[in-house]
């Protein structure tokens, strides 16, 4: 089953679902160790089958899924958990501004004796989701991706690929100063600092540099310059995607390259679903006080809808 669905076209799968009301549940903090000896921060809240979040570059569990309703929304009925990937948030920072590590989540469901679960990331955390695709197939029951996509490497099908709607969301500069604020102060800064190094201006890069998302292995818009330092450069996960048989989502903004990052997916997957967010930008589609109603509903349908799947 291969759609690519507007969020008016999906807005309507939603409303025949149950609505779903804030669990006012309070999550947990939690540390663990990686084999590498990395203390890893994540964050627990409620019962029944594992809902794994990976948040963004720069960004934190607690920023990119329990402030803006994503958790809270998924916890009603799964057991949400957020981890904050290596060099972000409460995690240890071996490599300052470096990217997280799908291995980590890997040893982190290894530490919760996770057999299975869904999966679900934003931009690296996107990108984090494809590589699990390639090492644990078979722990998976949905994979999602926010802001990202598995983009095609194929020149003759990469022509094909429709044209992206161009524009930018007016909002996506001050979601922008809010990532940049609180990164800086996941690094230790303090709020003063923060602002300040967040309206400084910024250089400009002098080579073209790629998103530690993309690393990870998927495409993805950068989060908006967050920091000026040059990211590892891009690969695109070894992945047969017409044998993977678990249903993938897909949630991108409409001028976040939402036919660029998933026309690949919408080939040659068995079971996807695109969700396209009109007006929206890469972050101002996940960042709180600007993330839409329709985020969060279509992740919660969809993961409610696959958990037959487990």
């Amino acid at each position: 089953m291969r759609q690519r669905v507007s969020a008016l076209a999906f807005t309507g799968l939603i409303l025949t679902a149950t609505v779903v009301a804030q669990s006012k549940l309070t999550p947990t903090h939690n540390y663990f160790k990686t084999s590498d000896g990395i203390r890893i921060h994540y964050m627990v809240m409620g019962k029944g089958t594992p809902v794994v979040l990976i948040h963004g570059y720069t960004g934190s569990a607690e920023g990119n899924w329990f402030r803006n309703g994503v958790a809270d929304a998924l916890s009603r009925n799964h057991m949400v958990i957020g981890i904050d990937c290596r060099n972000h948030g409460l995690s240890d920072k071996p490599q300052l501004n470096g990217p997280g590590r799908a291995e980590d989540v890997v040893e982190l469901i290894d530490h919760l004796k996770i057999k299975k679960a869904h999966f679900h990331g934003y931009s690296m955390g996107g990108g984090i989701v494809g590589r699990l695709m390639v090492l644990i197939p078979d722990r998976i029951i949905t994979a999602g991706f926010g802001g990202s996509g598995i983009p095609e490497v194929d020149p003759e099908w990469r022509a094909k690929v429709p044209a992206d709607k161009q524009g930018r969301d007016p909002q996506e500069d001050v979601a922008s100063r809010n990532l940049r604020i609180r990164h800086a102060m996941d690094n230790g800064a303090t709020r003063e600092e923060a602002e300040k190094q967040a309206d400084a201006p910024r250089p400009a890069r002098t080579a073209p540099t790629q998103n530690a998302a993309q690393a990870a292995g998927t495409t993805s818009t950068s989060a908006s310059a967050a920091t000026t330092q040059p990211r590892p450069a891009s690969t695109t996960p070894q992945i047969d995607l017409t044998k993977i048989t678990f249903p993938v989502l897909a949630i991108n903004g409409e001028y976040d390259r939402p036919y660029a990052k998933t026309y690949r997916m919408w080939r040659e997957l068995r079971d996807f679903r695109s969700v396209v967010l009109p007006g929206k930008s890469h972050l101002t589609a996940i960042a709180p006080g600007f993330i839409p109603r329709t985020y969060i509903d279509s992740v919660v349908t969809f993961i409610n809808s696959n958990d037959s799947g487990k």
